[in-house]
């Protein structure tokens, strides 16, 4: 390999990037229109533009992946994590192009990242599972079966892909239809493919996952541990290593079946096996599960590296080249490490996407302090893709030590211009269930521990930053984003609505056919006007700038106040929209797909 294509963006293509260059390559990118100026196209040695807005016109289009590696002259490429990473047929595209692919092989994608033949591979080597169904579910007759025979909750999840995108935790069985339809069309939005399937789940367990490499050679060591249980709508947001709090024979029992099914499936590369842990009572311990495996590189893979030394970008690239593992054995780790997910949501309205401005991008640093991240001040984070911004990591020589400089470096950062999830991180750390000040008992955190103990407790103290949302929408009204070609590249660049009109229109001045006229314009001040800014009773208000998925009623259906009336989509992720009144539901005229702004009325309630 001389040269490699990056086919992702943000902050994962610029770790890439530096791990690649380090190891001696040449470092390849690809971006949409609004990443035009990014830094990871910035920082790579050449780049070409996928000339789209969305996930489906840029960096899901294997064709045109394809094509920017031909383009660019790359002989390898490495799909991140997200997008493309866990897709075969991608895979098998880029081998059969004559180009080396970074990850596992087609077959070992298919058996692993299809959850349903994953769970027979764990089967057969003889690691803890709960029950769950032995293929995809057509819809919900199928899951009510299942409900019957096992009990609830069920999880309803996507059988190809990761990361929580495709899945949904059914409590109730008036909620399975709902469920069933919104983790579809999530799943194939993310991964280009609808397929669920149903397993029992176990209420407030810890998540906790095993990172592995193996090699050509058949050599597979587990690097270590993490706990990620700190999760909103199934996304992780604190993952540390080693896993805190874990008996010895639980953590070789992760080690030991997560060696197994790696070596079974013929796994090459870097990958994830996850379990799920329930609480454990008095002398009795918890119940492990195996869960899934992630066949690409995770979001949370600094802290393992931070607390075993080991670059696994570069071990990717190490193995893609044939080379065996520097490790022969699992390694011990040295030190604590936890990472912050910093994402562009705002946790005081239900962890909403924020997409808009970075005015200010200002990382802490000190002893510990790693901070990986594609944006800087004055970047604008889209809403077309993945909320997060910046990932900070801490690393010290225990758990509490690690605790505190993460307390400070915390207090240090600034983000400003967009809400962010900083005031949540912050108050985590003042959580007696995470600090676990006395031991294994008193660590009490679980994969829905924010929506239960954290919400009740300290909701209403995160700062609520509503008039930054309502900055944001005025913003939004008053400015528009265009592309405009630079030296044979794209450029994306923020402009005043009305000049935007002018420059339109052609002329100086006046009205005309400008770009706030016609089929496809953009809004201007005028259509801002129109926008609700104090919206009238019943009228039904999307708090996101996203796409509308549907509406849940029909035109004129009596509604209950806090029924689902419509879905919106914003930054990969759904949100329902809810009643505020009961009533009848007068529906606006909106088709699914169309742009949202943050504040726009769906319709009302008479």
């Amino acid at each position: 390999m001389k040269r490699i294509l990056i086919a992702n963006r943000g902050e994962i293509a610029v770790r890439i990037i530096r791990s690649a260059r380090e190891s001696g390559y040449s470092a390849a990118a690809v971006y949409a229109d609004q990443d035009a100026d990014s830094l990871h196209v910035q920082l790579a040695d050449a780049a070409v533009a996928l000339h789209g807005t969305t996930p489906a016109q840029t960096y899901l289009d294997q064709q045109k992946l394809l094509a920017a590696a031909r383009e660019l002259d790359a002989d390898a490429i490495h799909p991140g994590y997200g997008f493309l990473s866990e897709n075969a047929d991608f895979a098998r595209a880029v081998i059969d192009a004559g180009l080396t692919w970074i990850g596992p092989k087609p077959e070992t994608i298919e058996a692993l990242g299809n959850k349903v033949t994953a769970r027979a591979l764990a089967v057969k080597v003889g690691a803890p599972l709960v029950p769950g169904t032995d293929g995809p579910v057509s819809g919900g007759e199928e899951i009510r079966e299942f409900v019957a025979e096992h009990g609830l909750p069920v999880a309803i999840k996507a059988a190809h892909g990761g990361g929580g995108r495709g899945m949904r935790i059914v409590r109730e069985e008036s909620e399975i239809d709902e469920a069933f339809a919104s983790a579809t069309r999530e799943a194939e939005s993310a991964f280009g493919r609808g397929e669920c399937f149903v397993e029992r789940f176990l209420d407030r367990p810890r998540h906790v996952e095993a990172q592995v490499l193996a090699d050509a050679q058949g050599n597979v060591v587990v690097v270590g541990t993490r706990d990620c249980s700190l999760q909103r709508r199934n996304q992780k947001l604190v993952e540390e290593a080693p896993a805190p709090f874990l008996s010895e024979d639980q953590r070789a029992d992760i080690h030991r079946s997560a060696r197994a099914i790696c070596a079974e499936a013929g796994y090459l590369g870097a990958g994830t096996v996850e379990y799920l842990l329930s609480p454990g009572q008095g002398e009795t311990p918890g119940l492990l599960s195996f869960l899934e495996v992630n066949t690409r590189l995770q979001v949370e893979h600094p802290v393992t590296e931070e607390t075993s030394g080991v670059d696994l970008v570069a071990e990717q690239l190490r193995i893609a080249e044939g080379q065996p593992l520097r490790l022969t054995e699992d390694p011990q780790p040295h030190g604590h490490s936890i990472e912050f997910r910093l994402n562009a949501e705002e946790p005081a309205q239900g962890f909403l996407p924020t997409p808009g401005p970075v005015t200010l991008f200002a990382p802490p640093t000190g002893p510990g302090i790693r901070v990986d991240t594609g944006v800087r001040s004055g970047d604008e984070i889209s809403g077309a893709f993945d909320s997060m911004l910046a990932k900070l990591v801490v690393t010290g020589p225990d758990r509490d030590t690690t605790l505190r400089r993460a307390r400070m470096a915390l207090a240090e950062m600034r983000i400003e211009g967009l809400p962010t999830v900083l005031p949540f991180h912050r108050q985590v750390l003042e959580a007696e269930d995470f600090l676990a000040a006395d031991g294994a008992e008193t660590f009490r955190v679980h994969t829905r521990w924010i929506e239960t103990e954290f919400e009740e407790a300290y909701g209403e103290s995160m700062v609520d930053s509503e008039h930054l949302v309502a900055a944001l929408r005025h913003r939004e009204q008053r400015m528009r984003r265009t592309t405009v070609e630079i030296d044979g590249r794209a450029v994306s660049l923020g402009l005043p609505a009305a000049l935007l009109n002018l420059l339109g229109s052609g002329s100086g001045g006046g009205s005309g056919g400008g770009a706030g006229a016609g089929a496809g314009h953009d809004a201007t001040d005028d259509d801002a006007r129109d926008a609700p800014t104090d919206a009238a009773p019943g009228a039904v208000v999307t708090k996101l700038a996203g796409s509308l998925v549907n509406f849940a009623v029909e035109d004129g259906a009596e509604v209950s106040a806090g029924d689902p009336v419509a879905v919106v989509e914003a930054m990969k992720m759904e949100s329902t929209v809810a009643a505020p009144r009961g009533g009848r539901f007068r529906r606006e005229d909106l088709a699914p797909g169309a742009a949202l702004r943050a504040g726009q009325a769906l319709g009302a309630i008479e």
